[in-house]
């Protein structure tokens, strides 16, 4: 069943236009992946879905209803959590204090639960809660980030670039809780610019240029598609073929 959809959008920012005819489909309990190279409007798509861009005609299907013109604290009340790029903590706050913010409208009761289940998923927090989120490393800060979303209890997870300057080793740990998540039950849309991270582990894919959908499919079928991936993606070999990859 599908839990989101996005339908022939046209969407940017001010006179500024960036989406055209966009159509996206995300089943429920899917990792869903949005590839492209830069300035193909990746960003702007998750900020057309959580209310931060103008969208100028159609439509944003969240279960079954349609969210546009929404403000983004009534889109996070209705179960869809954002992870932008940047500015996703508050660094002078600690990691305890970001989580007690992000709380915001739980009991005190729900607080304690929902602490114990995020730190469950992310371990590593336990250990610096009394730590600013300034002083953090960025595979911690990105940890951090994806908790503060789910501290919401979001069915649907918004994820931007979340794999951007980190080490391969946290590159790895990261893509693999957001596995875990899909396995929790949180449906995923993961916007990246290093496709094959998000090849490997999405269950459907959408190659997004130049503001339009260019591939919508299963990623074994994009990685067939050599044509497709050298003109957007600057790939002249297939995946695994050779030493070329997708960057």
């Amino acid at each position: 069943m599908s839990l989101l959809y996005v339908k022939n959008l046209y969407s940017g920012y001010g006179k500024i236009r960036v989406l055209f005819n966009v159509n996206v489909e995300v089943v429920e309990g899917s990792i869903t992946a949005i590839i492209g190279p830069n300035g193909a409007g990746k960003t702007t798509l998750l900020n057309s879905i959580y209310g931060l861009a103008d969208v100028y005609s159609g439509e944003v299907i969240f279960d079954k209803r349609n969210i546009v013109g929404l403000k983004p604290h009534q889109i996070s009340a209705l179960g869809i959590g954002y992870v932008p790029q940047s500015n996703n903590v508050f660094s002078s706050l600690t990691v305890y204090e970001n989580l007690r913010l992000a709380s915001t409208g739980l009991s005190k009761t729900e607080f304690v639960k929902k602490v114990n289940e995020v730190l469950e998923i992310f371990p590593k927090l336990k250990e610096l809660l009394d730590r600013r989120a300034g002083t953090l490393s960025g595979g911690e800060r990105r940890m951090l980030a994806i908790a503060l979303a789910l501290m919401k209890k979001p069915r649907l997870l918004l994820l931007d670039e979340i794999t951007t300057d980190l080490a391969p080793i946290m590159v790895k740990r990261v893509l693999e809780k957001v596995v875990e998540l899909k396995k929790m039950g949180i449906t995923i849309l993961l916007v990246e610019q290093y496709a094959h991270r998000a090849l490997e582990i999405a269950d459907r894919v959408y190659l997004l240029a130049s503001g339009e959908i260019r591939f919508a499919g299963e990623p074994q079928e994009l990685l067939s598609k050599k044509e497709l991936l050298e003109i957007y993606l600057g790939v002249q070999k297939s995946f695994g073929e050779g030493s070329s990859q997708l960057s």
